[in-house]
């Protein structure tokens, strides 16, 4: 029971790390891997060591869950850098931040701003 615990605490420590960003690029991978972690652990946990179906179903959506944050994170980071995951920015108008001293774009669909190279300004 101590184990269950521990993993539970361990998933949901997880998912509230994972709720703090601006592009929800985290959350969405977080629940992903969590959910592939899951199935992928209950096969195995079925098939090896004590049959224990449940615990492994455990494991497995804690390291997908942690799994899945770190590469929405990257992501995140990944904007505008030469990874092919760019924003759609409209540059048909340019925008100027007084408090940064820079110019900006939105992107097409969403309410996210970008600066010139590509760096995401806000959400």
């Amino acid at each position: 029971m101590t184990n269950f615990i521990k993993l539970t605490s361990l998933g949901l420590a997880s998912v509230a790390f994972a709720a703090c960003t601006t592009t929800g690029n985290v959350e969405r991978n977080a629940a992903a891997g969590a959910a592939i972690g899951g199935v992928a652990g209950a096969v195995i946990g079925n098939n090896v060591g004590d049959g224990d179906a449940g615990e492994g179903a455990l494991i497995g959506a804690a390291i997908g869950g942690a799994a899945g944050a770190y590469k929405g994170k990257r992501d995140d980071e990944a904007i505008g850098a030469n990874s092919g995951f760019k924003a759609n920015l409209d540059r048909s108008t340019r925008y100027y931040d007084d408090r940064t001293n820079r110019y900006y774009y939105y992107e097409k669909g969403t309410s996210r701003t970008f600066y010139e190279n590509g760096q995401l300004r806000s959400s």
